[in-house]
């Protein structure tokens, strides 16, 4: 096994790729990924690849300028992180809401093949009533 791929080294892989989610820097986002990178939102009913990853991620940050994730928790395992996580950002209506999630993240050469998400958002709960 690559040593990239363990529990241990992958947890902090993931911590600094959502560390640069809530930068917004979607060239240091980009640099996680592997070459034909898959990214899908089950929820939102979006599959794109590859170099289309890029501009996807910078589509979420335009539409969401304020958009932010909490961590909950982490699980690693060798070649495998599951990240539970609450998103907050402000809706069109102008109002703060939160959603909940979780990402899973098969590895390989410490890089990430793919990116699941499966959340709330369709739900969200507004904070600001």
């Amino acid at each position: 096994m690559d040593p990239r791929d363990s529990a241990a080294a992958l947890e902090e892989t993931i911590e600094r790729y959502n560390a640069a989610w809530n930068a917004h820097d979607v060239e240091a986002i980009l640099s996680f990924h592997a070459p034909n990178m898959v990214f899908q939102n089950h929820t939102a009913g979006d599959l794109v690849e590859d170099d289309a990853v890029g501009p996807h991620i910078a589509g979420i940050f335009e539409r969401n300028p304020d958009l932010q994730f909490t961590g909950r928790r982490l699980y690693a395992r060798d070649g495998l992180v599951v990240s539970e996580w609450t998103a907050t950002a402000t809706n069109r209506e102008g109002r703060r809401v939160e959603w909940d999630g979780i990402d899973v993240f098969p590895c390989e050469g410490g890089l990430i093949l793919r990116k699941d998400v499966y959340s709330s958002s369709h739900n969200p709960r507004v904070l600001d009533e």
